[in-house]
């Protein structure tokens, strides 16, 4: 879990420094849906390395485990998405801070959740075990 728990750190980072890169006025000032979708692409990528080279290092990576990674990040992305849409088009909470809030702090914790058990079931599961005989 110490693992998953680093390389989510990393993926947070990167995530937040992008998005706050791409939505700083003096940066490229781009809307807040745009930029989250342009900074979940750093931090998931950040995440897989991470999980892949580090957390399950010790498995072999395959297309399957590949695809399954970026589909359960998708999850995640889209109820981050889905924090940042409420917030803003639902409540009408249209500050930098309330978009940081949605997007980064309520969106983020809920997405870990949903991506810790979609790693851990989909993604990285262990195989089972094959009987070895000895004689």
């Amino acid at each position: 879990m110490l693992g998953f728990a680093l390389s989510g750190a990393a993926a947070y980072a990167a995530d937040l420094a992008v998005f706050l890169a791409l939505r700083a006025p003096l940066g490229l000032g781009l809307d807040p849906v745009p930029a989250k979708c342009v900074s979940f692409l750093a931090g998931c990528t950040v995440a897989y390395l991470g999980n892949a080279l580090g957390t399950y290092r010790r498995r072999t990576v395959t297309a399957r485990e590949y695809a399954a990674f970026f589909g359960v990040n998708l999850a995640g992305a889209a109820v981050q998405l889905l924090c940042l849409v409420v917030s803003r088009h639902g409540l009408g909470l249209t500050s930098a801070r309330a978009d940081t809030v949605s997007g980064l702090g309520v969106g983020m914790a809920l997405a870990t959740c949903l991506r810790f058990w979609g790693n851990r079931t989909l993604v990285f599961r262990q195989r089972e075990a094959r009987p070895t005989w000895t004689g």
